[in-house]
């Protein structure tokens, strides 16, 4: 049977990223595929780097959405797919793929997945991720130094240049798209037990 394909949406910071670890660790790795929109960032490699640093990474322009859009119709037809890596200190895609098999739970995740009209139809269940503005950034600060080992300037320039506007141009909006909302983020375990039983459920169905 074809997969359940789900997507888990919200601002940079809301702990969208927790859930679908949660989600994976609880319902079983062997059972979904994971693919995080930030893996489709547009190849950059012909880009000077000076360049690389002014693109706007907030805005849906920013992330090669046509291609995820073809991997999930892939993953929904059985196939495997090649999911693209991105090099965050480099700011361009890293010669290397990693392939994702099928399986009966397809689960994305991302800030702006449920912007493009095309790709939104492919989600079963769309589920947005709601947490307050002061502690989406507190975490994304914290996340770039460690993670990305960006500059605190850095990222507090990029996110009152984009990160904050885009969000409320582009991702907040969305929310109204959304099957359910999960207030205060990853922190929330009695909409995360929920949200397992109904994936558990679904899955006893699909087999």
């Amino acid at each position: 049977m074809q997969p359940l394909i789900l997507g888990i949406a919200g601002g940079s910071g809301s702990g969208k990223t927790t859930i679908a670890h949660t989600l994976i660790e609880r319902v079983g790795g062997d059972r979904i595929a994971f693919a995080q929109h930030d893996a489709y960032y547009r190849d950059q490699r012909d880009i000077p780097f000076e360049q690389r640093l002014r693109v706007n990474y907030d805005h849906p322009a920013a992330l090669e959405t046509e291609l995820l859009v073809q991997h999930l119709r892939a993953l929904r037809a059985g196939q495997a797919i090649e999911l693209p890596v991105y090099d965050f200190a480099q700011f361009t895609r890293a010669p290397q793929t990693t392939q994702i098999a099928p399986r009966p739970i397809v689960l994305v995740e991302g800030i702006l997945i449920f912007v493009d009209p095309a790709l939104r139809e492919l989600f079963d269940i769309k589920i947005y991720v709601d947490a307050p503005a002061d502690l989406r950034f507190i975490r994304r600060l914290q996340r770039d130094l460690t993670e990305r080992k960006r500059a605190p300037e850095s990222i507090i320039r990029q996110y009152l240049e984009t990160v904050r506007p885009m969000h409320l141009e582009f991702v907040e909006p969305t929310k109204q798209y959304a099957d359910i909302i999960l207030p205060e983020g990853g922190f929330n375990p009695v909409a995360i037990d929920v949200l397992v039983a109904r994936l558990r459920a679904m899955l006893e169905l699909h087999q």
